[in-house]
């Protein structure tokens, strides 16, 4: 169902639908233009999702890829879970709650940490993790809590925490997590930015929210790994990984803007939780100075310098600048010294975004690309990526109005387990060995790293 706020922008995009350029309509002065406007958007996200449907998958999109060619890795559905219920709590609307509810619960995996069988054969520590960063915010936004008889949105992300713990690899370049969960998968032998930054910022996340130093403790380490192993350097910069044959010394120097954001959330909520520590205020100032730098080089609107020059970006990235916006924003609750430097780039964004979203087919001139910067020139793509980013990018523009995000002191009811987890396994006797058809679909971006550095990205290895 249409949100009952949006239904009369949403006839009005509808009955204009024959205009070239007809665009989101957008006023941020208005907050109900913006909420009619994330609505829309929202709304026409929600078409590409048939998990609520007879025959579908609850909790996950179409795919992945070949089945169909456009479809989506895993990790996307639990990244779309969390955009919707901060677009919840930002906006107020609960149209998809019930969706989002019945989704994460049912891809919890039989040990309840983010790992169903299903999908073991493209298990990143990256895609548990995003999956454990949507019920985290679950936790910190209140959102309805589950049945008493499933596990709380705070016990699925200790779960995902404590099962990612036990995989830290010392034994290779000095610590960090893998890319991969199992020895058989592609990537196994890579450590990335992505996977470790989704641990830290879940580590920080649960220090915060428990007040349990061990998490804390964690977090701090994984921020001193990434940085003495080179994937962030002085300047703040984040790259995507590298090999352990290398002793993870041959860096992919590509950034993208996910990475930023991960990393910048993390290292708020540590300065947040240190009650503004010089050390982690230090971090953040570099993370958002590295992070304009990078992610908004002509101006105020976001930018994806990896692929979105070329438009040569994979299905996940199109996705990245949804998950950017949202984190600056969690950013300024977190350390609100930030709110004034980081709205300017989240008002420029948003209007931006609006205007993108005008390409004719498949919504009828309200189609979301991802180059924001080229206004109401539609730059010929679409996907639940560019809907979630442009989605995001507006909703975060009430963000003035929100609460912060609870601790079990100020206000938290989900319901936590410090053992949640303990049950899992990563032995190669839990799963098949893969075939070449389940290879083909082994998610998350690094893929396109790994296949070769002479290939979409080899330009950026510097």
């Amino acid at each position: 169902m249409l949100p009952t706020f949006a239904l009369s922008a949403a006839t009005a995009v509808l009955l204009s639908s024959s205009r070239v350029n007809a665009e989101i309509e957008l006023n941020l002065d208005d907050d109900t233009s913006i909420k009619n406007a994330a609505a829309t958007i929202a709304y026409d996200m929600m078409t590409y999702y048939k998990g609520n449907q007879s025959g579908g998958i609850p909790g996950v999109l179409p795919g992945p890829p070949p089945n169909p060619s456009w479809g989506y890795y895993w990790w996307e559905s639990g990244a779309m879970w969390g955009s919707l219920i901060d677009y919840w709590y930002y906006t107020g609307d609960s149209s998809y709650n019930d969706d989002a509810m019945a989704g994460i619960q049912w891809q919890t995996g039989a040990n309840n940490d983010m790992m169903p069988a299903n999908w073991s054969q493209s298990m990143g520590n990256d895609d548990q993790g995003f999956w454990g960063m949507t019920a985290m915010t679950a936790a910190e936004t209140k959102f309805p809590d589950p049945p008493s008889d499933r596990p709380g949105w705070l016990a699925l992300a200790q779960a995902v925490f404590n099962t990612q713990a036990v995989r830290i690899d010392n034994a290779t370049c000095g610590g960090g997590l893998r890319w991969q969960v199992y020895p058989y998968l592609t990537g196994y032998n890579y450590k990335n930015s992505i996977a470790n930054g989704c641990f830290f910022n879940i580590g920080a996340r649960l220090a915060r929210y428990t007040n349990n130093e061990t998490y804390a403790q964690y977090a701090e380490e994984t921020w001193n790994w990434v940085t003495s192993v080179g994937y962030m350097d002085k300047d703040y910069n984040i790259y995507d990984g590298a090999h352990i044959e290398e002793n993870c010394t041959d860096i992919n120097k590509v950034q993208f803007s996910y990475n930023s954001g991960v990393y910048l959330l993390g290292a708020a909520t540590m300065y947040n939780h240190t009650n503004g520590s010089a050390i982690w205020k230090e971090r953040v100032d570099g993370l958002l100075n590295a992070t304009f730098k990078n992610f908004f080089p002509t101006g105020d609107i976001a930018y994806e310098i990896a692929c979105e020059a070329k438009l040569s970006c994979t299905t996940d990235m199109f996705s990245f600048k949804a998950f950017l916006t949202r984190w600056l924003a969690g950013t300024t609750k977190m350390a609100p010294y930030t709110y004034d430097l980081i709205m300017p780039y989240l008002k420029a964004s948003a209007v931006a975004a609006a205007k993108q979203c005008s390409g004719p087919s498949p919504f009828d001139g309200r189609t979301c690309g991802l180059s924001w910067s080229k206004g109401t020139d539609w730059d010929g793509t679409s996907g639940v990526g560019q809907q979630m980013a442009a989605m995001s990018a507006i909703f975060v523009n009430l963000v003035q109005h929100t609460l912060a995000p609870v601790t079990n002191s100020t206000g938290g009811t989900s319901v936590g387990n410090s053992a949640a987890g303990s049950g899992s396994t990563t032995s190669l006797d839990a799963v098949k060995p893969p075939s070449t058809g389940d290879r083909v679909g082994a998610g998350m971006v690094t893929t396109v790293v790994l296949v070769g550095m002479t290939g979409m990205f080899g330009w950026m290895s510097l």
